[in-house]
C-alpha cells in the first residue's frame, strides 16, 4: 500500500498536470514563455506580502501574480517593448521578493520550498486548494476554447466576429494567476513556467489538431509526474525538478523519434523516385 503522503503528492502533482496541459498550449501558440515566467518571479513578492500580512500563501501569490499580469499588459507595446518590459519586470520582481523575504520579522522561511516546490509535503488543505485551482482553469477554458482559439489565431479575425480579444487575454492571464498559485507547493516558482511550456512543446510534433495537443500534453504531464515523483522517491532527488526533468527527457525523445520517423519517410521516398 502507498503511504498517504504519497497519494496526496500523486493527486497534488496530476491537477497540476491536468491544469497546465490547455493553459500551456496557449502559452506556446501565444508565445508568451517570457510573459508566463514573469508572472511567475513575481509570486515570490506575493509569498513575502502573505507571511507579513499573514494571509493564505495561495491568496497573496494569486493577487501578486494578476497584479503583475495588469502592471505587464499596461507596459508592453505602450512604451517598451515585450521583452524589455518582460525580462525588467521578471528579475526585478524576484529579487524584491527575495530582499522582502529576508526583511521579515521573526519569520524563519523556507525559501527553497517555495521556488523548487515541496510535493511530499503537500496537505489536504493544500490538495483543495490545488483541485479547486485546477478544475476551476478547465472549468474556464472549456467554457471559453473557440474564443480562446479564435484570438490566438488572429486578433483581427477576434474582432471581426465580435469578440474583445484584449478579454481574450484577460481570462488567459486570470488562468496563469491561479496555476502559478497552486503550483507552488508541486514544482515551485522557478520551475511552473517549465510545467507549462514542456509537455506542450513535447506533444507538439506528434500531433496536428489544437484539441489533439492538449489532450497528448495532458497525458505527457500526468506521465512525468508519476515518473517524476518515483524517481524521487527511490533515488531521493527533489520531486519538483524531477518531474521537469522527466518531461524535458520525453521532449527529447519524442523529437527523436519524430526525426527518425521523417528521415525514414524521406528515404523511402527517394528510393521510390530512383529509376
Amino acid at each position: 500500500m502507498l503511504d498517504d503522503f504519497v497519494i496526496r503528492s500523486l493527486l497534488g502533482g496530476l491537477a497540476l498536470a491536468l491544469a497546465a496541459s490547455p493553459l500551456g498550449c496557449f502559452v506556446v501558440w501565444r508565445k508568451m514563455v517570457y510573459y508566463g515566467d514573469a508572472t511567475a518571479h513575481s509570486a515570490v513578492l506575493g509569498i513575502s506580502l502573505s507571511l507579513y500580512f499573514s494571509i493564505s500563501i495561495f491568496m497573496g501569490v494569486f493577487l501578486m501574480a494578476l497584479l503583475a499580469s495588469l502592471a505587464v499588459t499596461l507596459f508592453v507595446n505602450r512604451y517598451y517593448s515585450a521583452d524589455t518590459i518582460l525580462g525588467v519586470f521578471s528579475h526585478a520582481t524576484l529579487a524584491f521578493g527575495l530582499i522582502a523575504v529576508n526583511m521579515l520579522p521573526s519569520q524563519n522561511v523556507n525559501i527553497e520550498s517555495y521556488l523548487f516546490g515541496q510535493l511530499l509535503a503537500v496537505t489536504k488543505v493544500d490538495l483543495i486548494y490545488i483541485w479547486s485551482g485546477a478544475i476551476t482553469i478547465l472549468v474556464m477554458i472549456l467554457f471559453r476554447w473557440k474564443n480562446l482559439l479564435i484570438s490566438t489565431v488572429s486578433e483581427d479575425l477576434t474582432i471581426a466576429s465580435g469578440m474583445n480579444p484584449k478579454w481574450e487575454h484577460w481570462i488567459l492571464n486570470l488562468g496563469l494567476a491561479i496555476l502559478i498559485a497552486v503550483a507552488i507547493k508541486v514544482v515551485g516558482i522557478l520551475l511552473v513556467t517549465a510545467m507549462l511550456i514542456v509537455p506542450p512543446a513535447a506533444a507538439r510534433p506528434l500531433v496536428r489538431q489544437p484539441i489533439a495537443m492538449v489532450f497528448i500534453s495532458g497525458i505527457i504531464g500526468c506521465l512525468s509526474v508519476i515518473i517524476g515523483l518515483w524517481v524521487s522517491l527511490y533515488i531521493d532527488t527533489p520531486t519538483g525538478p524531477s518531474i521537469i526533468a522527466i518531461a524535458t527527457i520525453i521532449f527529447i525523445l519524442n523529437w527523436v523519434v519524430v526525426f527518425l520517423y521523417r528521415g525514414k519517410k524521406l528515404n523511402t521516398i527517394f528510393s521510390l523516385n530512383k529509376p
